[in-house]
């Protein structure tokens, strides 16, 4: 959950999902409608039991209502998750019996994939429902991996993070990646062609092998990668990296990543404060990916994704501005700045 310290929590919609021959076990969690249809990805995840499922599930629907209302986009917030079966299960099975839950809700959620989800697993959706995007790219329009476009948001995101916080560019930076996953591994070799030197580190050393060897990137245990010597941390992985622990260890002066969910607990935002971090919060700086599936679903071209995306940059400087005005942390800007776009039922696309 990304922290907050004084969200608005209306009641939420859920859909429990059960069918044992198609391996389906998950649950569908609608936040909110106030600017349109649910959307958000659906997460296919090892989850010791359903009530741990449906709780990321609320959790991550609520941040989704967060994320589309920064990024001006006519949606609301929905999330699916899915336990992952034990063992082998037939994929195709599974996201088609999703795809029928999906259909059942009339158009109130739009899925598309997420952690442990791809291209092919919405193709299969598809076939049971017209409410899904992540599909294969067609000419000229959006679609296909959003995770380019969530990288290039982070992105635009830290070069505004980084000059507002030292006054630079970021050639020469040194920036810390947690995860190159998709996601991380495109951040950083984005970073590496403007300059940026890289810590990186991640469950599998062979991605990392490759990655170092693509980027010159150095590579170090995950329990190691947030106290190096960087100016900026990018949590690339799953939610809560920022504990306790890792925010008091911290070395960067900046924290700007594509995970969702990085405050282990709100008051994380207040300790990234005392010490100093320009924290740029989660949702809104990763948001590329949201914006590429909802330009799919919309029919818009790559074109406009891109103009949407390179905004992302811009609305970051401006939260952390107006964070060091008002002597609030980050998030609860944004916070509020999102609420009051929430309010407005006819959003307007650019």
């Amino acid at each position: 959950m990304v922290a907050q310290t004084h969200r608005m929590m209306p009641p939420m919609e859920y859909v429990r999902l059960l069918d044992e021959k198609a391996g389906l076990d998950g649950v569908i969690a609608i936040h909110s409608t106030a600017r349109g249809p649910a959307a958000g990805g659906c997460r296919l995840w090892s989850y010791p039991d359903s009530e741990e499922a449906m709780a990321d599930a609320f959790r991550l629907a609520e941040g989704m209502s967060y994320k589309n209302a920064m990024a001006r986009l006519p949606f609301g917030g929905g999330k699916a998750v899915l336990r992952r079966p034990a063992g082998e299960f037939d994929r195709r099975a599974l996201f088609e019996a999703f795809g029928r839950a999906v259909e059942k809700l009339d158009g109130r959620y739009v899925t598309a994939e997420d952690v442990g989800t791809g291209v092919s697993d919405m193709e299969c959706v598809a076939r049971q429902t017209a409410h899904v995007a992540g599909r294969t790219a067609l000419p000229g329009l959006a679609g296909g991996d959003p995770s380019p476009w969530t990288a290039l948001g982070v992105f635009e995101a830290m070069k505004e993070a980084v000059a507002f916080r030292f006054g630079s560019s970021l050639s020469g930076v040194t920036v810390s990646v947690l995860g190159v996953g998709n996601v991380g591994a495109g951040l950083a070799r984005l970073l590496a062609s403007d300059g940026a030197r890289l810590v990186i580190a991640d469950i599998d050393p062979l991605r990392c092998a490759r990655l170092a060897e693509e980027t010159g990137a150095q590579i170090v245990p995950i329990d190691a990668v947030a106290d190096v010597d960087a100016q900026v941390f990018a949590p690339c992985a799953l939610g809560g990296a920022l504990d306790d622990a890792t925010v008091a260890a911290l070395r960067a002066g900046v924290v700007c990543g594509a995970a969702n969910n990085q405050l282990s607990v709100p008051h994380m935002a207040q300790a990234l404060m005392a010490r100093g971090i320009s924290y740029a919060p989660d949702y809104v700086v990763n948001a590329g990916g949201i914006i590429n599936v909802a330009a799919e679903y919309l029919s818009e071209s790559a074109d406009q994704v891109r103009a949407r995306v390179l905004e992302i940059g811009p609305r970051t400087r401006e939260i952390l501005e107006a964070a060091a005005d008002g002597g609030l942390p980050p998030p609860v800007v944004a916070d509020r700045m999102a609420e009051g776009l929430m309010m407005r039922s006819q959003p307007e696309l650019v």
